[in-house]
C-alpha cells in the first residue's frame, strides 16, 4: 500500500535541499506542489493528538500533548460544611491517576490525603461516581479527600483558630499510582470558610461569660443553641459559626483556660453556665424556650449520636 500511495505522488514531489523546509512533513524530507489527497494527508502526518475537526470526535489513545483540566463545583470558594464537586477531564482512556490533597492549618502543620482512580474510558473522572482504589480511603467517596486529611505529624489535630480567615485547600492530580506516582498533571487552590457572608459574630464579655455568638442573617428570633468544646480548654468557634449559617443562633462558649477563666477544668463553677443560658434568654434575637447544649463528643462516639444533650429548661 505505501508503494502505491508514494507512486501516486511522484509527479508532485520533489527533493528537497534540506531537512525541515516544510515543517508538516519535515520527517519526510519532501515539499508539496499541491494539496494531495485526504489519505495521504493521514498517513503522512507526524504523529501526535488529533488536530482537525473531523478527528477531534474520535478517542486518542495516548492524549500526548492535551492537557488535564480539575474541575471544582462550586470553584474557588465554598463553606467548610458545603459538598464540593471534583472531576477531571483531559485525561487517556482508562488512564490510573493519584489525586491529593493537602492544606496547613494557623500555626503551620500540614495535613493530607490521597487516593487512587483510574479514568472511564473517556478520559473522564467524576468523584461523585468513581471510586478510590486505595489511599486514604477506598469506594465512592467524593469528600473523601476533604474529610480524610490527615496530619504529617502524630497526634496533630485539624483546629480553625480563626474563622474570619478560610483554610486554603491543595488539590493535585498525578499521572500513575502509588508508591511513585508520576508527573504532574493538574492542580488547583479551594478557599473552604467557616464564617458565610450575612453571619455575624459578636464577642461576648457579659459579667463572667466569655464568649462568641454566631447570628444567623435576618432579623429573628432564632433557634439557639449554647456550644461548649471539648476539655481542652480555650474558645473554639468553628463549629458554632458553621451552624449559624443553617439558621440557628448559637453562643460558642468558653469555661476554663481563656483570659481570665479558671486554668482547669476542676476550678469550674455550675453558676458560670447559668449565667451564660441567663444571657441568652435575654437576647433579643433568641427564640427557643428550651437550651439545647452542644458537647464535644468523647473519644470513639459517634459526634452525630452523642453530641446533641438536653439542657436547662427556661420555663
Amino acid at each position: 500500500m505505501i508503494l502505491r500511495l508514494l507512486s501516486s505522488f511522484a509527479a508532485y514531489l520533489r527533493p528537497t535541499q534540506r531537512l525541515g523546509t516544510c515543517p508538516q512533513f519535515q520527517p519526510m524530507g519532501v515539499q508539496l506542489r499541491v494539496p494531495p489527497s485526504t489519505a495521504f494527508l493521514w498517513w503522512a502526518k507526524p504523529s501526535g493528538p488529533p488536530t482537525d475537526s473531523a478527528e477531534l470526535g474520535r478517542p486518542y489513545s495516548t492524549q500526548v500533548g492535551m492537557a488535564a483540566t480539575l474541575i471544582l463545583e462550586p470553584a474557588g470558594r465554598s463553606c467548610w460544611d458545603e459538598p464540593v464537586r471534583i472531576a477531571v477531564r483531559g485525561l487517556a482512556p482508562e488512564q490510573p491517576v493519584t489525586l491529593r490533597a493537602s492544606l496547613r492549618d494557623e500555626k503551620g502543620a500540614l495535613f493530607r490525603a490521597h487516593a487512587r482512580y483510574r479514568a472511564d474510558a473517556r478520559g473522564e473522572l467524576d468523584l461523585e461516581r468513581a471510586p478510590a482504589l486505595g489511599g486514604s480511603f477506598v469506594g465512592c467517596e467524593p469528600m473523601g479527600l476533604l474529610w480524610a486529611l490527615k496530619p504529617e505529624e502524630a497526634w496533630g489535630r485539624l483546629v480553625k483558630r480563626d474563622v474570619r480567615t478560610p483554610f486554603p485547600v491543595e488539590l493535585e492530580v498525578l499521572d500513575g499510582h502509588d508508591p511513585e506516582p508520576g508527573r504532574l498533571l493538574c492542580q488547583a487552590r479551594h478557599e473552604r470558610d467557616f464564617l458565610q457572608p450575612g453571619v455575624q459574630r459578636e464577642p461576648v464579655r457579659a459579667g463572667r461569660v466569655r464568649a462568641a455568638l454566631f447570628l444567623p442573617p435576618g432579623k429573628g428570633p432564632f433557634p439557639g443553641i449554647i456550644d461548649l468544646f471539648g476539655s481542652g480548654g480555650g474558645l473554639c468557634e468553628y463549629r458554632a459559626s458553621l451552624l449559624a449559617r443553617h439558621g440557628f443562633a448559637v453562643l460558642a462558649l468558653a469555661y476554663f483556660r481563656f483570659e481570665d477563666l479558671p486554668e482547669h477544668l476542676n476550678d469550674i463553677h455550675l453558676e458560670y453556665f447559668e449565667e451564660a443560658v441567663d444571657f441568652m434568654l435575654h437576647h433579643p434575637k433568641w427564640l427557643t424556650s428550651v437550651i439545647p447544649a452542644l458537647w464535644e463528643a468523647k473519644a470513639g462516639r459517634s459526634p452525630e449520636v452523642w453530641s446533641l444533650r438536653p439542657a436547662w429548661s427556661t420555663r
